[in-house]
């Protein structure tokens, strides 16, 4: 059996930053353990695997050791395949996931994302979150994942986690998060996730599912441009709009190839 594979580097315009996805198209679902060896063997944040189906394009997203239930990056990269690799000509992709359905439209040049809006709730600071961030904290929020506020853009740039600590906690992973220091930025954040076998992802679209609705509130801005600063980094476009956020960023391909199965 030989599957294609395309590369991709999602929310940013050039190659070797923003974050890297796999990207399968099949003609049908291959079996769940097969598919997780599959992002096993390629050992970045998320591999997808897209099969269209009646209702449009069925998405599922895996880490190196487990399927799951959302995943933005990944979701940017395999609209950025169907579109220039495979030839979709509609300017929208409907997309059926674990999430409920999402989609991704061509907008200005950009790959905009339709998300579901995860507003977070209040949580209140702990001394194991502070211990396992290593750092004062502002406030702690959850939502799908936990949300803490630190001081400042350059607190977020200087966070050296525990990443033991951070997988004993009761969420798949922490989002470290200020407000951005210059005009460029209205918000920075961090994605920790070692539970889920992503001790950081570079660039994390789902995360702004929270994000996007709690710095709108704070700021009393609807649309915000916001930056994830790991290593590689990535620029993300974002709008509230009512239940629904709106994450637009680039895409570049930086390798094709073809998996052979004995």
């Amino acid at each position: 059996m030989l599957l294609e594979y395309h590369q991709v580097d999602a929310f940013t315009d050039r190659p070797f930053s923003g974050n890297p996805a796999m990207v399968y198209r099949l003609d049908g679902w291959l079996s769940d353990e097969l598919m997780q060896r599959i992002a096993a063997e390629h050992n970045l944040s998320e591999t997808a695997f897209v099969v269209r189906e009646a209702q449009g394009w069925h998405i599922r997203w895996f880490t190196p050791s487990s399927e799951v239930p959302l995943c933005g990056h990944a979701t940017l990269a395999s609209a950025f395949v169907l579109f220039e690799k495979y030839g979709e000509t509609s300017d929208t992709l409907e997309f059926v996931s674990k999430s409920g359905a999402l989609s991704v439209t061509r907008e200005n040049g950009r790959l905009l994302m339709d998300f579901p809006a995860m507003p977070p709730t209040q949580m209140g600071v702990t001394v194991d979150i502070e211990r396992a961030l290593n750092t004062e904290v502002v406030d702690v929020l959850a939502s799908a994942e936990l949300l803490v506020v630190l001081e400042s853009e350059q607190a977020v740039r200087d966070c050296k986690p525990d990443f033991a600590a951070i997988a004993c906690l009761p969420w798949p992973g922490v989002i470290v998060t200020a407000k951005g220091d210059a005009e460029r930025y209205d918000f920075v954040s961090r994605y920790f996730a070692p539970a889920i076998g992503i001790p950081e992802d570079p660039v994390t679209g789902s995360t702004h599912c929270c994000l996007i609705p709690y710095w709108s509130a704070r700021l009393n801005k609807f649309s915000l441009t916001a930056y994830q600063s790991s290593a590689r980094g990535g620029e993300l476009f974002c709008r509230l709009e009512g239940d629904r956020v709106k994450i637009g960023g680039s895409a570049t391909l930086v390798a094709s190839g073809v998996l052979t199965l004995g």
